[in-house]
């Protein structure tokens, strides 16, 4: 053999061994390391544990509730252990809530907590998140359609039944008036329908007069400025969000003399949905009589905790929780954690356990 063939043959040998030196070394990092999905993101966090990064996704930021609840997020994620990125506020433009979720998506977080706009246009970003294998917690509004993991939220129903309950209680007959919610969103329609068919049932002497305001303070205090021209006589008001309809409602009442106290003459009774301060302190001089306690609190608390134990991959069944609340199974096929929510009046308005008694 000559000295060329025995080189070669050497050189071959050590390429070869160099080869598989790098080959062992390739695989023992796969095996570390990888952990690829359908699209690349989020089951790496689901497989292996809680970790990565959280979306947080809120509806608008220039209602008072939503202002708490954006507070409470960093506090709640901190408790929870989660990492959650600041807050991505989509303006009340369904469209643009959608293209924050696609943003998050990119940036390559493990799971996303939103607060939808549009029950029905949420399953867009909802279906683009499952294809990234990124969990989702809806909170406050149900999707129609499309996947979450779990939907965080209060029982929206119930709040037009209190509502309904408590005005009928207050006025006996004569015309009410509910300024409503967005019809798009769930919470409008449920909340709408509730009250509407309470007030059939329950008080037929009672009329109802409605508004639809989209959660804009705007359009609630121009229709219902419309409204009282043509109907001085209202007895009663149910805001379905005193977070946007709180200050206009009353701004509009005291233009028309009609903001009296409770227990005046010609005082119109008025119950809310938030439990905001702003309403404990309307409640507390006389100027609204009750509002269903929303928790923001809760709402960001098992926000983080949903998100955390579907990025764990954790599941859950209809039934009560260790938290007061119940799990229920919606339509869609989806899980709803109803949390609790009471109505507030003049009698428990100064109870410490409130959120509203401690949102700063």
């Amino acid at each position: 053999m000559s000295p060329r063939t025995n080189r070669e043959n050497t050189g071959t040998a050590v390429r070869t061994r160099w080869r598989a030196a790098v080959a062992a070394g390739c695989a023992a990092l796969l095996l570390a390391a990888c952990g690829s999905t359908k699209d690349g993101a989020g089951q790496a966090a689901g497989a292996g544990g809680e970790g990565g990064k959280v979306g947080v996704i809120v509806p608008l930021l220039t209602s008072p509730f939503w202002q708490s609840y954006n507070d409470y997020v960093p506090k709640m994620a901190k408790a929870e252990g989660v990492d959650a990125l600041k807050t991505v506020n989509s303006n009340s433009d369904s469209a643009q809530q959608i293209t924050d979720i696609n943003s998050q998506l990119n940036q390559g977080v493990r799971g996303l907590v939103v607060a939808p706009l549009d029950s029905a246009a949420i399953e867009a970003g909802l279906d683009q998140a499952e294809r990234k294998g990124v969990p989702v917690v809806a909170v406050d509004v149900a999707p129609e359609k499309g996947k979450v993991a779990m939907v965080v939220r209060a029982d929206n129903v119930a709040y037009g039944e209190k509502a309904c309950a408590y005005l009928g209680g207050q006025v006996k007959s004569g015309k009410v008036v509910q300024i409503m919610g967005d019809l798009a969103s769930v919470n409008g329609r449920e909340r709408s329908e509730a009250f509407r068919t309470c007030v059939k049932k329950k008080f037929p002497k009672l009329k109802v007069l409605e508004i639809p305001a989209k959660w804009e303070s705007d359009t609630a205090a121009a229709k219902l400025d419309t409204l009282l021209n043509a109907n001085p006589d209202v007895r009663g008001i149910y805001l379905q969000a005193g977070g946007v309809y709180l200050a206009p409602t009353l701004q509009t009442l005291k233009a028309k003399g009609l903001l009296k106290k409770a227990g005046e003459r010609g005082h119109i009774s008025i119950v809310s949905n938030d439990g905001i301060p702003q309403e404990f302190a309307a409640i507390r001089k006389g100027q609204i009589d009750a509002t269903v306690s929303q928790p923001a609190d809760a709402y960001a608390k098992y926000g983080m905790y949903y998100i955390k134990a579907a990025m764990a991959g954790k599941k859950f069944q209809p039934g009560p929780t260790g938290h007061g609340s119940t799990i229920v199974k919606l339509p869609s096929g989806n899980l709803e954690d109803q949390l609790p929510a009471p109505l507030v009046t003049k009698e428990n308005v100064d109870d410490p356990e409130l959120w509203g008694n401690t949102a700063r």
